[in-house]
């Protein structure tokens, strides 16, 4: 069966497409990011409660005291890549259901009410939003390099010290440098490994 994207959107987005661990010195530019955001900003969610919430690291400062939270061997890239994005869940999401979801006013307080509820809701579906957000920086030209080393309890205090946001990963981004990848890719479960008929 062939795809409606083309075999050089699929190479861009996914078959040709790998995690960056180096960059250029390219800035990456706010219509840049602007751009992949008015794409990716219709993922789905439910409920329309568009969790997820994004902090871009730009200041040499902000910088520091990021990498100062990373595991050693994600620190010298992330000081070096072009710009590093913080994405979040916003565990108070709930304040913005009126206006996403205006025929059901009420969702907010009777869905929603309990952090524990919007804890979990919100993690998963913010998630789903970052990986919506690392395919439009793939389709702006550019690489991500999402890392999960790190530790999170310092991030959170460091850059949402009011505690309704978590982070979930740290993502740099720019042009990829000519040693970005690993040797080889590694290997893909097949089909028949992960896809079951009932």
């Amino acid at each position: 069966m062939t795809l409606a994207l083309d075999a050089a959107a699929q190479d861009l987005l996914f078959r040709e497409a790998r995690t960056a661990n180096a960059f250029t010195d390219e800035p990456v530019t706010e219509e840049q990011v602007q751009a992949i955001y008015d794409l990716v900003k219709y993922a789905p969610t439910a409920f329309n409660q568009q969790p997820l919430r994004v902090v871009l690291v730009r200041s040499p400062e902000a910088r520091q005291r990021l990498v100062g939270h990373l595991m050693e061997g994600n620190r010298a890239k992330t000081a070096a890549a072009p710009l590093t994005a913080i994405l979040a869940v916003d565990h108070e999401f709930h304040e913005e259901l009126p206006r996403l979801m205006p025929f059901a006013p009420d969702l907010k307080d009777t869905f929603f009410a309990e952090r524990p509820v919007r804890e979990r809701v919100g993690s998963f579906n913010a998630t789903l939003q970052a990986g919506y957000f690392i395919l439009g920086v793939r389709a702006a030209g550019l690489a991500a390099g999402p890392m999960t080393g790190y530790d999170a309890d310092g991030v959170n205090k460091d850059f949402f010290p009011g505690g309704d946001h978590a982070v979930l990963t740290v993502v740099n981004i720019g042009r990829p440098a000519e040693n970005a990848w690993f040797p080889e890719r590694l290997p893909r479960l097949s089909y028949d490994e992960v896809v079951t008929t009932v």
